[in-house]
């Protein structure tokens, strides 16, 4: 995931300068590095840090203060034993380093062929070799303990180099994969979201989501993270919801809960004989529980509806006012029709001439009329 700095644009005393970068490694995996050799470095730069067993090639994705910042969110003491920054990687690093990825995707199908022979109840999903070819990570699930030990040796054997199995989640697995959500945008798992809490089933009871696993799934198989996002504002609203397990005694009969707007706080019921559903505000349902309890019943449930009545004079003048749209639209129409009309019963012996002025629909002089016999007939001689 990308990170912007937004303390680029403010001056900070060099000497004050936090000498820690966050460096980003294949499918967003991040850790912290010292550079203890001041060495000037930019967001993106491609940077040789220190590995357990030789070097490794990451990209600058955080440096300055944010880094103290996120330090702290981690947990992470800058006094802890942290990784060394090497130095920017030249150009013979990264073509290297370019030819070792080469070999991730050959090696991933190669292993998940030796696991199916050796008949291993594990899901290898990734692998990362490190950037001086000395070392590759497999990434692998499991819902169970897996002894591996022999897989390691045949896979060391094979590829020449020193073999690692990481244990991931499915949610981590996700993540790494990568994906689009049913809302339309990147997995939260893959971009921001590293804290991977519990989720329940009943955070999906108490947002009244249907219970369809289908619908509530993510990319991984698990419940979705994103339920968790709102849980608290619903189990603070829950509050003023009453509880309502058995269905409300009224005189006109039981009435069963349907439905719940929690944030409107508003109950839908409805009548075993009937198919409406009636609309009550919380506290005409807590007043209905009160009676029940008590011993009593109202008459029914329509007593609690508030009919917005619209005034009959409002709703005849929005009903001239769409008329006379369309009314003067219509006569619009016949207007641009009538003189389209005009214009092609022009006098035929005319000439058709785009350049005429504002008298071209004017009729040709009368040559009976005295005051018209000086002017030229525009006819003669045809």
């Amino acid at each position: 995931m990308n990170v912007f700095d937004w303390l680029s644009n403010m001056d900070m005393p060099s000497e004050d300068h936090f000498n820690i970068a966050e460096i980003r490694f294949k499918n967003g995996r991040k850790d912290f590095y010292r550079n203890s050799d001041h060495i000037s470095l930019h967001t993106g730069d491609a940077v040789v840090v220190e590995a357990m067993t030789g070097h490794h090639i990451g990209y600058v994705s955080m440096q300055g203060e944010l880094v103290r910042l996120q330090m702290q969110k981690k947990k992470v003491a800058n006094d802890d034993e942290i990784k060394k920054i090497y130095r920017v990687a030249h150009t013979k690093d990264l073509e290297k380093f370019e030819e070792v990825k080469n070999r991730e995707l050959p090696s991933l199908y190669h292993a998940r062929e030796v696991i199916r022979k050796m008949n291993l109840g594990m899901k290898l999903s990734d692998v990362e070799f490190q950037a001086d070819n000395t070392k590759a990570v497999f990434y692998y699930s499991a819902d169970e303990r897996v002894d591996f030990r022999e897989l390691i040796k045949v896979l060391a054997s094979e590829f020449k180099v020193r073999v690692e199995m990481r244990q991931i989640s499915l949610r981590q697995e996700a993540g790494r994969l990568g994906g689009i959500g049913v809302c339309g945008r990147e997995l939260c798992c893959s971009t921001w979201l590293s804290d991977f809490k519990n989720v329940a089933t009943s955070a999906a009871r108490y947002q009244n989501l249907s219970l369809n696993p289908s619908k509530l799934s993510g990319q991984c198989g698990r419940l979705k993270c994103c339920l968790n996002y709102e849980l608290e504002t619903y189990m603070e609203a829950l509050k003023f919801i009453p509880d309502v397990e058995a269905p409300l005694l009224t005189e006109k009969g039981e009435a069963r809960l349907q439905k719940t707007d929690i944030f409107r706080k508003i109950m839908w019921f409805a009548y075993k004989e009937e198919n409406n559903w009636y609309a009550l505000n919380v506290d005409r349902v807590n007043e209905i529980l009160t009676m029940n309890r008590a011993g009593k019943k109202p008459a029914s449930l329509e007593l609690d509806l508030e009919e917005v009545k619209i005034p009959i004079a409002t709703l005849n003048s929005d009903l001239e006012n769409l008329d006379r749209k369309f009314q003067n639209k219509n006569r619009n129409k016949n207007r641009n029709k009538n003189r389209g009309g005009r214009g092609d019963s022009r006098n035929p012996n005319q000439k058709n001439s785009g350049n005429q002025g504002p008298n071209q629909n004017r009729k040709n002089p009368n040559p009976n009329n005295p005051n018209n016999q000086n002017r030229p007939n525009p006819n003669r001689g045809k």
